[in-house]
């Protein structure tokens, strides 16, 4: 089976192009290789992807119409999408946010015309985000709950990437399933994230910044178990009366505190960290917390990675690839 993979070189996107590889499918990945963060670390994923047989690469920005429509007529063979492509991180947001209209709304849109003119499209997977719940304050989130007060311009784009995917659900019969991640984290991992800006400061004497004076708690989960999850959803398309659209939570049904995820950082590392407490940043939540009652009803998805585990993996990981 062809499977196509957006955002290829990103975290998630390798990751779940990888494990498609290993059990014997076709994957054709998009991605634009932008510099939002490092894109030495984008590459790198690559060249483990391209060492691996059935992988094709295309080195697209999702917003090109022209671009992408190329790859549908390179590529006819292609049944899955499984959309990761996207401009991420809340605070950058307040920075440049256009940047999240052209590839957050534009390019989804792009991704989804293509998925209506593909001959067969079985399925189309695509991210979502825990940021849509906003100010919700009943937890664990649920996808039951009403996300219509976002607190970033990132936040928005989501939700209206869940509301496009099920006006295309309703019009033309397109399987979409969207998922929204809980704080991704692991081997890989992108450089804006906590765990990796925790890990690179210690290392190099600098402090950590922790905002909202330390009192917040996420729910982090490791990298293996969020691939899992979605690949159970991909290979398994919604059906039925109405539109056929979903969306799941993808979380690890734990919220952890912020200063005890730093500490398993310091314990790993063997070092302690300097901390200077700020303020909570505009855009950002206290807490988060998946419920996943319905990816686990619907799909048996049941994360086995808490971070006790994750942690120290994912340090080694950045120890070896940096070689510190």
């Amino acid at each position: 089976m062809t499977y196509l993979v957006t955002g290829a070189a990103g975290f998630i996107g390798f990751h779940v192009s990888l494990r498609l590889l290993e059990r014997g499918e076709t994957v054709v990945g998009l991605d634009n290789v932008n510099d939002y963060y490092d894109p030495a670390l984008k590459e790198a994923r690559l060249e483990i992807l391209q060492r691996q047989a059935g992988f094709t690469f295309h080195r697209v920005d999702i917003a090109d119409r022209e671009a992408v429509a190329g790859v549908a007529v390179h590529h006819p063979d292609i049944t899955r999408i499984i959309h990761l492509a996207a401009q991420a991180g809340v605070r950058y947001s307040l920075v440049n946010p256009y940047a999240y209209t052209r590839s957050n709304i534009e390019g989804h849109l792009v991704m989804l015309e293509f998925a209506r003119r593909l001959q067969r499209c079985e399925h189309f997977v695509y991210a979502s985000s825990s940021s849509v719940y906003g100010t919700n304050k009943k937890l664990p989130f649920s996808v039951d709950d009403r996300v219509d007060t976002p607190i970033s311009l990132y936040a928005a784009t989501k939700k209206a990437n869940e509301l496009m995917a099920h006006s295309y659900s309703h019009l033309f019969q397109i399987p979409t399933t969207g998922l929204r991640f809980f704080t991704v984290y692991g081997p890989w991992g992108r450089p804006d994230m906590s765990a990796f800006l925790f890990v690179k400061a210690i290392l190099s004497g600098q402090p950590i910044h922790v905002f909202n004076g330390g009192d917040m708690r996420r729910d982090f989960t490791y990298i293996d178990d969020i691939v899992s999850g979605v690949l159970a959803v991909a290979d398994g398309a919604p059906s039925g009366e109405g539109a056929p659209c979903r969306v799941y939570n993808i979380g690890n049904h734990r919220s952890e505190p912020l200063m005890r995820f730093i500490g398993l950082i310091e314990e790993s590392l063997g070092r302690k960290a300097e901390i200077i407490l700020e303020p909570m940043q505009p855009g950002d939540v206290k807490e988060t917390f998946a419920d996943i009652d319905a990816i686990r009803r619907d799909f048996g998805f049941t994360p086995s990675t808490g971070i006790e585990q994750g942690i120290p993996r994912f340090v080694q990981w950045y120890r070896d690839y940096h070689k510190v």
